[in-house]
């Protein structure tokens, strides 16, 4: 990308076009409920819209995307966007934080910066690393595959961007919800590059005896049964009609912020008030994101993917792994359960954040991979291949 080309240039047309569509939202007849219990708080809905509308200064946070370190890479013919956040330290190591559903690049960019630059927030220029965040094919600026098929996998772009394009021999990898179980298959498939990584979720075992499990793991899996009940109907929708959903969240900025602010509601560690770990700037710049570039629908694919076996099930991973529980997050897998897949050497139980931990508490988050990588550097070891 050319140094000094923005990023990002929404025009007038498309932001007088947002605000006509808020301005004239179809409001659902309200229902005899208070709050969240069947949804979207439809108070709390309006008064974002309204803010949206009047109040929210959408060119100060386009500025400020497009003063990101960002990077486009052709990853043989695929475009893959990715911030870069070169360590402080000469032998950084690089790494690689992947991002879920319904998040962007910029829920990671405060973790970036406390791992790249640990100076800054009282740490030792030897913890640094090289940070690398690409966005997910189909999410805000790397577009989606052009294909559905199995041979397709996004792990593998990331090895051939952070191998092949950046030429880091050696690296390490992080991420949570859908990013976990790309960093898991990244693991899988490349061990001889991946030193190690750290997860905020865990695979489900490939094969396991329902007769052998133990009470605590027979206790998780009905704990994530009773999730599934009563959260679990957008990854169904997003799983098994994506399509039919899409044209409703892309034709109506109101109904695409109902969709996602609910969900940093209930996975977030808030207690209920989004404005406690949510201003309504962050909130409404990921919905802006996901709107000016068209990219609900195409976000939904992973879901799709998965349920249609076109992405790759992870059945073993011998690489050293660190797996830290945030107490609001999703699910809290036992110990036992993650030890079944994976080769877990650290297992943390946070004191508070959820599901976006990575801006819900970026310093608990950057210290725990801090601590768990001091063991798996290696400097003997050249991270950069040569001539690279």
């Amino acid at each position: 990308m050319p140094t000094g080309t923005p990023l990002l240039k929404v025009s007038d047309t498309e932001l007088d076009d947002l605000r006509t569509r808020l301005r004239s939202t179809r409001w659902p007849a309200p229902w005899p409920v208070n709050g969240w219990k069947a949804g979207t708080d439809m108070a709390e809905l309006r008064r974002l819209v309204t803010y949206w509308v009047s109040g929210y200064d959408w060119r100060t946070h386009e500025a400020a995307i497009n003063a990101l370190p960002s990077h486009l890479a052709d990853i043989d013919g695929t475009s893959v966007h990715y911030l870069r956040y070169d360590g402080e330290h000469p032998d950084a190591l690089p790494i690689v934080l992947t991002h879920g559903w319904p998040s962007t690049f910029l829920e990671l960019t405060a973790l970036a910066e406390r791992l790249a630059t640990p100076t800054r927030y009282g740490g030792e220029a030897e913890d640094a690393f090289t940070v690398i965040v690409p966005s997910l094919p189909g999410f805000a600026f790397s577009p989606q595959r052009p294909t559905l098929t199995a041979s397709e996998q996004t792990h593998d772009l990331w090895h051939r961007l952070m191998h092949d394009h950046l030429g880091f021999r050696r690296y390490a990898a992080h991420g949570g919800d859908l990013g976990a179980g790309i960093t898991s298959r990244l693991a899988e498939a490349h061990p001889e590059a991946v030193a190690a990584i750290h997860l905020l979720a865990a695979a489900a075992p490939a094969d396991y005896d329902p007769a052998e499990l133990t009470a605590e793991e027979q206790a998780y899996l009905a704990s994530v049964a009773a999730w599934q009940t009563e959260e679990g109907g957008y990854q169904h929708q997003q799983s098994t009609r994506p399509l039919t959903l899409a044209p409703a969240l892309t034709d109506s900025p109101a109904g695409l912020l109902a969709w996602i602010m609910e969900k940093y509601r209930a996975w977030s560690d808030c207690g209920g008030d989004l404005s406690a770990r949510f201003s309504d700037d962050f909130l409404l710049t990921q919905v802006s994101l996901y709107w000016f570039t068209g990219t609900i629908s195409t976000s939904f694919r992973p879901y799709y993917e998965y349920a249609h076996d076109l992405t790759r099930r992870v059945r073993r991973v011998d690489v050293p792994t660190a797996l830290a529980l945030f107490p609001a997050d999703l699910s809290r897998p036992p110990r036992s359960w993650a030890e079944r897949t994976y080769n877990l050497t650290r297992y943390t139980g946070m004191p508070r954040g959820g599901h976006f931990a990575a801006y819900e508490e970026p310093g608990l988050l950057a210290d725990d991979i801090t601590e768990f990588f001091r063991d798996h550097r290696s400097p003997s070891l050249p991270v950069r291949n040569p001539g690279a």
